[in-house]
């Protein structure tokens, strides 16, 4: 068993929110595997659901872009937020949006597609900007959506500048309806997308080993609960439909009005308005920094080193 450090103790209380002896008993538990403590205290119902399992620590920006029935969305992360002021930096995640539109969301084609007038491609352009700049930078992920009669809606939230911000969704709707009608109800989506964070457009969508991790936590806590066996698989079913409605975008409860209606049901009712079928195809929503995790540095510290304290 690897031993429990102060360190991986602290991880975990941050991630989760649970208190720091059982946290040290969780680590204990899973033999200091993190993910495996974190399900530990999930199953014990000392810790908080897994929206804090991916904290936001990397700068910079996330842009977006649509082409008619193209959408793009592209995230470049710098070390400090100076940099997503500066209009070279700003200027050079508008010119890869647009080429992602034309490229694709998969980085390496990306990467090393041509970068206008510049006689570089889009990486060599980045290490050109780091060197002008004089921070790190990282093309770390792209994607593009596409109908094919339709509209591909943006939304950026907090927006520093059009199509740039620290939140960026698409929404793609495949219909023959009339285009502004839809080009509304996407944008709508795409707002609620930004506050709901849904995992998958459908049940069918999500990853499969998600759902049997969840299935395993909830049959933990039930058999827990001192039930009797027969009644265990209604109470997981039961709590997987409410993991269905937080995790799955058709069957969230559509956060932009008071109807409480869910969001496969707004698509509904605007087809019927516009008398068009409509069908959500797709979403992307890009989160600044999501999931990588900053260097907390003690600067105190980091100056009396430097003076030889």
């Amino acid at each position: 068993m690897s031993e429990i450090t102060a360190a991986a103790v602290k991880e975990l209380r941050e991630r989760t929110g649970a208190g720091m002896m059982d946290c040290k008993k969780a680590l204990a538990e899973a033999k200091g595997d993190m993910e495996a403590a974190i399900d530990w205290l999930r199953t014990k119902g000392l810790a908080a659901a897994a929206k804090k399992a991916g904290r936001t620590a990397a700068e910079g920006l996330v842009g977006v872009a649509t082409a008619g029935p193209i959408g793009a969305i592209v995230e470049v992360n710098a070390e400090t937020d100076f940099v997503a002021r500066n209009d070279k930096f700003q200027d050079y995640i508008r010119q890869v949006t647009q080429i992602a539109l034309q490229k694709g969301g998969d980085i390496a084609a990306l990467s090393s597609a041509v970068y206008p007038e510049t006689g570089r491609n889009v990486s060599e352009e980045l290490s050109n900007l780091i060197s002008v700049i004089g921070e790190n930078m990282t093309l770390r992920r792209a994607k593009v959506l596409k109908v094919n009669q339709g509209v591909v809606t943006t939304y950026i939230h907090n927006a520093v500048q059009p199509g740039l911000g620290r939140i960026g969704v698409l929404v793609a709707l495949e219909s023959a309806g009339d285009p502004t009608q839809l080009e509304a109800t996407g944008k709508q989506i795409a707002m609620h997308v930004a506050a709901a964070m849904p995992q998958a457009c459908t049940i069918d969508e999500l990853d499969r080993e998600v759902v049997e991790r969840e299935r395993k936590i909830f049959a933990e806590q039930a058999r827990a609960s001192g039930k009797k066996e027969e009644f265990i698989e209604k109470m997981i079913e039961g709590r997987l439909r409410k993991f269905y409605e937080e995790a799955v975008l058709s069957e969230q409860i559509y956060l932009i009005d008071d109807t409480k209606r869910r969001v496969s049901q707004v698509i509904n009712d605007v087809a019927q308005h516009i008398g068009a079928s409509i069908k959500l195809t797709g979403f992307a929503l890009f989160k600044l920094g999501e999931g990588i995790e900053r260097e907390v540095k003690d600067f105190a510290l980091e100056v009396a080193q430097q003076l030889g304290r």
